[in-house]
């Protein structure tokens, strides 16, 4: 069987961590982007709603807007919240009663 020095299984070692932290790194940049981009998208959005109030001030009507392409954006992502929300707390209340009532016989 052939010796290592520690040397060796030291630079061995470290070439693996190397890639793993590089993929890593990748993943943290990635994220950070991620986060990023978000940021701007929510400001882009702040923008938007605002724009689109100062169209309504300035006499633009919301059917004018639709008409021209211009929806209002804001009230399409609140309508679309509100569908996803599948069960009510009293709902989940009750299953979560359900659950931890005992078994006959127990």
């Amino acid at each position: 069987m052939a010796t290592l020095s520690i040397e060796q299984a030291q630079t061995q070692a470290r070439a693996l961590l190397d890639s793993r932290i590089e993929s890593v790194t990748a993943l943290v940049k990635a994220r950070q982007r991620v986060a990023d981009l978000k940021e701007q998208l929510a400001e882009a959005e702040k923008d938007d709603k605002r724009a689109y109030v100062r169209a309504t001030k300035d006499g633009w009507s919301a059917d004018e807007l639709k008409k021209l392409g211009l929806e209002n954006s804001a009230a399409g992502r609140r309508r679309s919240a509100t569908r996803k929300t599948s069960s009510t707390p009293q709902a989940d209340e009750e299953h979560t009663r359900v659950e931890n009532q005992p078994r006959q016989g127990e």
